[in-house]
């Protein structure tokens, strides 16, 4: 019998706040986490802002002893444990030192590219001749499940312990595996998440591809526009999103806190066929991943109150409202209310979608939907599609049941997951 999937915790490490009571303050009030980067306008990018999350020394110190900062550099793992331990410590979960590991709890917990400052510093040391001072700490820094292996032994876990990695639908990924993983009974509890490491090196590559935000380098918080006509491409951004997801039974039997329901998802692929490509989206593929993710979950598509989009500030966001439209069979005023969370903190990129999600699950929770920053001027072409009224502005209370939540990334793969507002 499949058990019903909840989330009992949430931790964030994001641009626009560290913490979860920072972060719901700037998603009510519509803080941008977005700033003019030094490092982007000495390396002469294009694009000289980004989102970064502000983790002061004294934090760090509160979940690495001061053995494990000597040599390290890996934002990705930093951001990754400070929401992942947030998360376990929000759901009134322990943190044990017993021998015995923890048979029950695991972790799936996604990364794009991890420790690539220690990288470029190896590669340095190297090339210097200089091998063996390279530290005890690089293969562990570097290594893609770098963050789930930091995370499973500062928690001490004992079941599923791994790192998936597909580009921006990453974390939404991680969510719907741990999801899975709950519901066929193979663990009682997964934290799950997603990371992604910050600076020139990782955001370089968008940069040379021109997909990035150039425009507004003299008024950073106006650089991430979706919808919007001015929008300009993205802004790229960093840092972890986590999330506890427990079956219904055991969180009813601790008494937890339980922020919501999971009802279904789905994720699949465009083969890169049709009109999807390594960084293009094959609408066919698209709309199934949503209409998939609506029948797993046992709902019809006209009990979506709202939507959390992809929404990148591209040329595709136009393309993405009309998926929806098509999934869901719902245009003008009858589509959902949507939203993007990157007019607040750019584009997370691997971590966008789990940090999206504890956005979504906050919404949900708090009985609230944050307003579209940027966007007064909406696109043509999205609102020949949709009824401006359902793109907020402005941060407006009001309560909802259900909200999807998607993510595209390249390698032309989905992700979608439906959120429920709990009701035992």
């Amino acid at each position: 019998m499949s058990k019903r999937v909840v989330i009992t915790g949430l931790g964030v490490a994001a641009p626009n706040g560290v913490g979860i009571p920072a972060f719901t303050n700037a998603l009510k009030k519509g803080i941008s986490g977005i700033k003019h980067d030094v490092q982007l306008q000495e390396l002469q990018f294009s694009c000289q802002i980004a989102g970064k999350p502000e983790i002061s020394d004294e934090l760090k110190s509160h979940y690495f002893t001061e053995l494990e900062l000597r040599g390290f550099n890996s934002t990705g793992i930093l951001y990754g444990v400070i929401a992942g331990i947030e998360a376990w410590k929000n759901a009134g979960l322990p943190i044990e030192n017993n021998n015995e590991p923890d048979w029950d709890n695991g972790t799936i917990f996604g990364s794009g590219t991890s420790g690539i400052d220690k990288f470029r510093e190896s590669i340095y040391k190297i090339d210097e001749l200089q091998t063996r001072r390279l530290g005890s700490t690089v293969v562990a820094q570097t290594m893609n499940s770098g963050v789930s292996a930091y995370l499973g032994g500062k928690l001490g876990l004992g079941n599923q312990v791994t790192t998936n990695s597909s580009a921006c639908s990453t974390g939404t990924e991680a969510i719907i595996m741990a999801y899975d993983r709950i519901r066929s009974g193979q663990a009682k509890r997964i934290l799950a998440g997603s990371t992604g490491d910050s600076g020139p090196y990782i955001w370089g590559g968008f940069d040379a591809l021109r997909v990035c935000s150039s425009k507004f380098n003299d008024n950073p918080e106006e650089g991430s526009r979706p919808m919007s006509a001015t929008a300009a491409g993205f802004v790229p951004g960093s840092g972890a999103g986590a999330l506890v997801i427990e079956d219904l039974e055991s969180a009813l039997q601790r008494g937890a806190t339980i922020y919501a329901e999971i009802l279904g998802g789905n994720v699949n692929s465009g083969g890169q066929r049709g009109n999807g490509s390594m960084t293009a989206p094959n609408s066919d593929a698209v709309q199934r991943c949503i209409t998939t993710a609506i029948t797993s979950s046992g709902i019809s598509a006209n009990e979506i109150d709202a939507i959390n989009g992809h929404l990148t500030a591209t040329t595709k966001d136009s393309l993405e409202i009309e998926n929806w439209t098509k999934a869901l069979n719902r245009n003008g005023n009858n589509f959902p209310y949507i939203n993007s969370l990157k007019s607040m903190t750019g584009h997370c990129l691997s971590a966008a979608g789990s940090i999206e999600s504890v956005a979504t699950v906050l919404q949900l929770y708090e009985g609230f939907l944050f307003g579209n920053t940027n966007c007064e001027d909406l696109h043509p072409e999205i609102t020949a599609l949709i009824d401006a009224s359902k793109i907020p502005l402005k941060t407006i209370n009001i309560d909802l049941t259900i909200i999807a939540k998607a993510s595209f990334g390249f390698g032309d793969v989905n992700a979608c997951i439906l959120f429920k507002k709990f009701e035992n």
